[in-house]
């Protein structure tokens, strides 16, 4: 059984840093595309962060000051977050699919497996 787990968040000031980590079981990171997610309250799902093969996408919002960055010896994937304001106040989700990027982009129901998130929180 393939499982995701995120761990990392907290609450930090506004221009602060935070490192989110997400270990992965029975799937191996370098594979398909892992893919960070968001999601604040009443609002839907959006896609931070995605790492296909060797190469990163990030959505406009966080082009940077995220950093998606992986470790194949831990299966392993990171979320480096600097620069945070308020509004990336939300639940962080870590994904994972076996298709390529070409397909899955940024898209929430392309994904297969999640993980069960981490809270990170953006207050002065």
């Amino acid at each position: 059984e393939v499982q995701l787990v995120e761990s990392g968040g907290g609450l930090v000031q506004p221009g602060g840093s935070l490192r989110l980590s997400c270990a992965a079981s029975e799937y191996t990171v370098s594979s398909g595309t892992m893919a960070w997610f968001r999601q604040a309250p009443g609002k839907e799902r959006e896609g931070v962060a995605a790492m296909a093969g060797g190469s990163t996408y990030y959505d406009d919002s966080v082009k940077g000051r995220f950093t998606f960055s992986r470790d194949n010896a831990k299966n392993m994937v990171y979320l480096q977050m600097n620069g945070l304001q308020p509004e990336d106040t939300a639940m962080y989700y870590c994904a994972a699919t076996g298709a390529f990027w070409w397909f899955a982009r940024l898209v929430p129901a392309r994904y297969k497996y999640w993980g069960q998130g981490t809270q990170v929180t953006v207050s002065s």
